[in-house]
């Protein structure tokens, strides 16, 4: 296998979409059903740190997106 292969194989195994557990069990897609996903982060905005313009301050949280739907969790 040449090298480009195995980066690409190595690529895709870490950073593409897949499956996610929680508590030991495969997380499914409550719209289509599916299990694989692709994972991002969004920042958990509260009022009072926008208001005072430090959004940076805030938590974040990881959530999954489902790769045949869309649908965010």
């Amino acid at each position: 296998m040449s090298l480009f292969k195995r980066m690409k194989k190595a690529y895709q195994a870490g950073f593409g979409p897949s499956r996610f557990q929680a508590a030991r069990q495969i997380i499914h897609c409550p719209h289509c059903g599916r299990d694989i996903f692709e994972q991002s982060r969004a920042l958990l905005n509260t009022s009072g740190l926008t208001l005072l313009g430090l959004d940076w301050l805030n938590q974040s949280a990881s959530i999954l997106i489902c790769h045949h739907c869309g649908y965010i969790q």
